[in-house]
């Protein structure tokens, strides 16, 4: 009996809401396929068989990473048997690299048509796993606009540009909301958003460098800051004094609407700034142990915030290491603050944001519903 399903494999939080973006679409648009593999509670609700939940699959760190070597091994193994079980001609493999790409290979040896969401940064790590996602990988759906270019370029053959998740996170809020600020009311009185980050040492080493950058500014400014949940609220409070507007991450499109400049710490927040159109100070400041195996290891030296990557070029000023100080970033801010071209140009470049993260034509539903109808077809008409 012809049984149509599709293993789906979510091994982290952020691969899940990666999933979330197509899946409740998908399933709705194929409601007699059986979805299978590695969820958390979201894909529960949306009908997924979790045969592994996220929380016991996910790790942190290569310690933790290399602790639960036998236990990815067990989980592939048990994976790959249902997947002969249930005769499953179609994978959906969301980032999770190490483990996904391992997966891959296994399963296009036994005829599983694989779609890869979410390329891995080959670009900036490993570009030698262009040509396994060429050998092992039927579709490869990237999210940032020249990564389609990249892949082509090294030989990947289908490569599909979908829309970035903040595009359908923040496409309605940023097209309803009012980010037109003139350069006047900018300079009258300044406000700046502060977002130091979402994990301690982020905020521990650039808060109060962030704090002492806007007190170097003369004439009126107005402060606000972003907090987040995963962070020891005392790191916040010696500095909340000089802060008139405290928002928490889940209001971040209203902070973001308040401001008009904004100092960040590098990550996704960065395109949120860029989607949001406030120009936005990039910062970053790691252990030296972290900068010595980036240094040594990394084979890109483009741009590091994803506000940037995403233009190609330098919207954000970016301060790394020993540049991030209270001195280089008030340059910065004074220089929007006074002169309008600066800050003008900057705005304009800032515009075209949503329409860089917003994908190929086809929407990624209607592509991955294509390529299943046809391995559903074929494995129909070899039941007959």
């Amino acid at each position: 009996m012809l049984n149509n399903s599709c293993l789906i494999i979510a091994g982290e939080k952020s691969g899940e809401e990666h999933a979330l973006s197509f899946l409740p679409s998908l399933i709705e648009q194929i409601p007699d396929c059986d979805f299978f593999g590695v969820g958390g509670d979201e894909m529960k609700n949306h009908g997924v068989e979790c045969l592994y939940h996220l929380r016991d699959f996910s790790s942190w760190g290569f310690s933790e990473v290399i602790g639960k070597i036998p236990f990815y091994f067990r989980a592939m193994t048990k994976l790959l048997g249902e997947v002969e079980k249930r005769r499953t001609k179609v994978a959906i493999l969301i980032d999770f690299q190490d483990f996904n790409m391992r997966l891959a290979k296994k399963l296009k040896s036994r005829g599983v048509e694989v779609l890869y969401y979410v390329a891995p940064q080959a670009w900036a790590w490993k570009p030698w796993r262009a040509k396994a996602m060429q050998r092992d990988v039927n579709t490869l759906f990237t999210i940032l606009p020249f990564e389609k270019k990249w892949f082509l370029d090294r030989g990947v053959k289908h490569v599909y540009s979908a829309p970035h998740p903040l595009f359908f996170h923040y496409k309605e809020e940023v097209i309803s909301r009012k980010l037109e600020k003139s350069f006047d009311e900018v300079k009258e009185n300044t406000r700046i958003l502060i977002l130091p980050g979402s994990r301690n040492f982020e905020v521990k080493n650039l808060l109060p460098l962030f704090i002492k950058a806007i007190k170097l500014i003369h004439g009126e400014v107005e402060l606000g800051i972003v907090h987040s949940p995963n962070v020891s609220q005392e790191l916040y409070r010696p500095f909340l004094k000089d802060c008139s507007n405290i928002f928490d991450h889940s209001k971040l499109p209203d902070a973001l609407e308040w401001a008009h400049l904004a100092l960040a710490a590098s990550g996704t927040v960065t395109l949120s700034c860029a989607l949001f159109q406030v120009p936005t100070v990039v910062c970053y400041k790691t252990s030296l142990l972290n900068e010595f195996i980036f240094s040594n290891c990394l084979s890109y030296d483009g741009p590091i915030s994803l506000a940037n990557i995403v233009h190609e070029e330098i919207v954000f000023p970016e301060f790394l290491q020993n540049s991030v100080s209270d001195f280089n970033i008030s340059e910065v801010l004074k220089k929007w603050i006074t002169e309008e071209n600066s800050f003008n140009l900057v705005k304009e470049k800032l515009k075209e944001t949503l329409s860089l993260i917003s994908g190929d034509q086809e929407g990624v539903v209607s592509h991955m519903r294509k390529v299943m109808d046809k391995a559903f077809t074929k494995e129909g008409e070899n039941e007959l």
